[in-house]
């Protein structure tokens, strides 16, 4: 498959064929329908089963997080994993010590309101109960093969792009996620081993819900506040017609 490399000069990579196969569009429009249907049940929880998830479910939705586009190819993400009770212990205690400081001190009374209705609190303990924590790292640089420095760009947005195929793949796996970022989180790098040169983009919790998991009875915004037409277009591309 080719890649763009977004990088200035000529691409000196060998050009592959791009591994793609047409779709009839009835299959495009029922694949696509089922999974949007699929991830609008997805939902992040608070309360995890302590049951152990398979190794190699996590593992293959990593490689399916690896696939993200990136600046220049540079691919500036580590997802360092721990499955070990102490290090989820102590990454609770952490965690939780900024969660207090951010409650008490760092939020403005605008953000506590806003997070009221979600019923969110100091309180992880599903730092610990879940099985599986993954810390997603960002990183500024990278290295050759000869050892060189190497900037990487875009980190922020790949990063990004990455953790959401990381979700949806755990979702479609089974598995439910929560998406934790106390602040600030340099506490992670020494949790989960990472050089001081790497920046701690998000904590993510996976895990199977616990029996009679709740979750708040949220809304999610329709197409047309989503999204928006722009010019000329055929039939078909009605918004409003578009709605589940």
């Amino acid at each position: 498959m080719t890649q763009d490399t977004d990088t200035e000069g000529s691409n000196t990579l060998p050009n592959l064929t791009l591994d793609f196969e047409y779709q009839p569009e009835q299959h495009m429009i029922n694949t696509s329908r089922l999974f949007y249907q699929s991830l609008q049940r997805r939902r992040s929880v608070r309360d995890f089963s302590t049951k152990p998830v398979p190794a190699s479910v996590i593992h293959q939705a990593l490689l399916a997080a690896g696939t993200a586009p990136s600046g220049a190819n540079r691919q500036p993400w580590h997802f360092a994993i721990t499955t070990d009770a102490q290090v989820k212990a102590n990454i609770r205690a952490a965690a939780e010590r900024e969660e207090q400081a951010f409650y008490n001190d760092r939020a403005s009374q605008e953000w506590l309101d806003a997070l009221e209705p979600l019923g969110t609190t100091a309180s992880k303990p599903f730092l610990e109960h879940a099985p599986v924590l993954i810390g997603i790292f960002s990183q500024k640089f990278s290295y050759a093969s000869d050892g060189s420095q190497l900037k990487n760009y875009y980190t922020y947005e790949s990063v990004g792009i990455a953790c959401g195929m990381l979700i949806a793949a755990l979702h479609q796996a089974g598995l439910a996620t929560l998406t934790h970022t106390p602040s600030p989180m340099k506490f992670l790098n020494n949790a989960f081993n990472r050089p001081a040169t790497e920046r701690p983009y998000l904590l993510l919790v996976v895990g199977y819900p616990s029996e009679g998991c709740t979750v708040p009875a949220i809304g999610r915004k329709t197409l047309t506040q989503i999204a928006s037409l722009v010019g000329e277009t055929e039939d078909g591309w009605d918004l409003e017609q578009s709605q589940p």
